[in-house]
């Protein structure tokens, strides 16, 4: 690779450089990059040279020395700018000592162009510095560069300092280093002194019109000296405090979060009421959570440590309790481990209907007997399945319906809204146990009298080995062949429903005399519907008898209950029974 006016140093081409090169370096322009005046590689500059007027202030002797300047520099300002072969600049103490040195290689130059070859041996020039001069090779006729000076590919003005600055531009390279100190160590660079002013204007610093003698490396894309910005240096700061702030802060948060005390509220709360719903398998955090968002705790964790600690804390139910605002943590465990103070309502098994319509009408704090209204007005339009309440001579369609369970009540829970959730449950239920279907098995006349067996045998067994013997004497008794009773059921448990009662002792007598539907001590066979709310495990009782062939059974001392076949087996039993309450009322 030839490299025109180079030097022989060991820098690779770069063909993007538009001075690349020494660009017939000499020592009247190392003396000047000396002095700050023009850029390394001898690209022209204004204001760099002696002809013109900044040299002739900066150097007033060496100026009035050679007038022939003075007067060629004079006729060329007044001739217009032709481009010319490159032309080499001394300073004029070097030109006077050396008019020989410096007159030749340009008049052997254009010799050489001229017979179309170049010398072979390097020219130096005062400092010893290769000008390039030598490289060119012997040209031949065919080669399109002989004759012609490389350097004149970029047109030059007759004054270099006419010319633009190439290595001005923001997209400019930096200047090349002059051949002699490219293997010399780099100088250091002094640090720039702190600009005098405050941090916040950043005034008092160098302007950046122009780069300090001698020091390379510290300009900008646009030729100026780089600056310290007070601005930039504010905003280094508030984003370096700002992440030691941020990352010191979240830390403290996690470390407060992970092992200090829970943030947690004292005593037993606000005079604000709030009825929380915790659904169904929510575990300590989901309920600590739920309250957190309700704002009866302040912290879920202090709520998980509270249950933790208090011995009936994991066995929180699911349900609506009432607690209020900003509670301390330990003050609403005690609240959910009561089942006195969760706001649901329960059914047990064998409820009344009209017990469980009191117990609607207290809970949602209604006047009583609104419940017992709604039912009797809506009982159609409540879900009952169509095999349900058709019979005219039934006490209450919905009776035998509102299934035994717990209901959670909530802000917007009414008597209907319960009454059809019950309903709904106690028709599933049934579907779920092929009520409907085992009826005809049975050799019972529909579904309803699967109910209505199981409402009996659940209001007068204790067990569910009770359920399926008493389940047994009634199909026994229905029986046609039944010439003991005479194919009536004659349970107390009638008796007492017909009178909205529950009595043990009462005059069996007047109850035989009782005209009554639903009294089976005076009527054949089931009474028109259930007669209470059977559970699951009387209704599945009631769909497998124990076939046992028990017709009678007494209940002696009120616990156990005692099965008979036959009537004279029960009549000692009865005997029994009877003397048992005489002595327990002091009789």
């Amino acid at each position: 690779m030839t490299d025109y006016g180079r030097g022989r140093g060991p820098e690779p081409w770069h063909p993007e450089d538009p001075l690349y090169g020494d660009q017939q370096w000499s020592g009247h322009q190392a003396q000047q990059a000396q002095q700050g005046q023009v850029p390394y590689g001898g690209a022209p500059q204004q204001q760099a040279y002696p002809q013109e007027p900044q040299y002739q202030q900066q150097y007033p002797e060496q100026y009035q020395q050679y007038p022939e300047y003075q007067q060629q520099y004079a006729q060329q300002q007044h001739q217009p700018q032709q481009p010319q072969q490159h032309q080499q600049y001394a300073h004029p103490q070097q030109q006077a000592q050396h008019p020989q040195q410096y007159a030749e290689p340009q008049q052997q130059h254009q010799h050489q162009q001229q017979q179309g070859y170049a010398p072979q041996q390097p020219v130096y020039d005062e400092q010893g510095w290769d000008t390039g001069q030598g490289q060119y090779q012997a040209a031949v006729q065919t080669d399109l560069y002989a004759g012609v000076d490389p350097y004149t590919q970029q047109p030059v003005t007759e004054y270099p300092g006419e010319a633009p600055d190439l290595y001005s531009t923001d997209d400019a390279y930096a200047p090349p280093t002059p051949p002699g100190r490219r293997h010399l160590e780099p100088e250091p660079v002094e640090e720039e002194e702190e600009p005098e002013g405050t941090l916040l204007t950043g005034g008092g610093g160098d302007d950046g019109d122009g780069e300090e003698p001698g020091r390379r490396g510290g300009r900008s894309k646009g030729g100026k000296p780089k600056k310290r910005s007070g601005t930039a240096c504010l905003l280094a700061a508030v984003v370096i405090i700002g992440v030691v702030g941020g990352g010191g802060y979240y830390g403290y948060s996690y470390l407060k979060e992970r092992f200090g005390a829970a943030e947690d509220f004292a005593g037993e709360g606000s005079g604000e009421s709030v009825d929380v719903e915790i659904p169904k398998g929510a575990g300590l955090g989901q309920m600590g959570r739920i309250l957190k968002e309700a704002g009866i705790v302040a912290s879920a964790q202090a709520f998980v440590d509270a249950a933790n600690a208090n011995p009936k804390g994991k066995a929180i139910q699911p349900g609506v309790y009432p607690l209020k605002k900003k509670m301390s943590a330990a003050a609403a465990v005690a609240v959910m481990v009561d089942p006195s103070k969760l706001n649901v309502l329960t059914v047990a098994e064998g409820w009344r209907n009209s017990k469980v319509y009191e117990a609607i009408d207290k809970k949602l704090g209604k006047p009583q007997g609104t419940t017992q209204e709604i039912a009797q007005r809506e009982a159609k339009n409540l879900g009952l399945p169509a095999w349900a309440g058709n019979n005219p001579k039934l006490i209450d369609p919905l009776e035998g319906f509102l299934y035994p369970a717990r209901y959670d009540l909530g802000k917007d829970t009414t008597p209907e809204t319960l009454l059809r959730q019950m309903v709904k449950n106690a028709a599933d239920k049934y579907v779920e146990l092929g009520v409907e279907a085992k009826a005809k098995e049975l050799g019972l006349e529909n579904p309803l009298q699967v109910v209505t067996i199981a409402s009996l045998v659940n209001a007068e067994g204790k067990n569910h080995d009770d359920f399926r013997k008493m389940s047994e004497v009634v199909y026994n008794r229905l029986k046609k062949t039944n010439d003991v009773t005479n194919q009536k059921i004659e349970f107390d448990s009638t008796y007492n429903y017909v009178k909205n009662q529950s009595e043990i002792n009462f005059n069996l007598k007047e109850a035989q005399r009782f005209d009554n539907p639903y009294n089976t001590h005076f009527i054949k066979g089931l009474p028109p519907g259930p007669i209470g709310n059977p559970g699951t495990d009387a209704v599945t009782a009631t769909l497998s008898p124990d076939r046992g062939g028990w017709m009678f059974f007494v209940s002696v001392d009120g616990d156990k209950t005692t099965f008979t076949k036959t009537y004279e087996e029960h009549l000692k039993l009865v005997a029994e029974f009877q003397e048992r309450q005489k002595q327990k009322n002091g009789g």
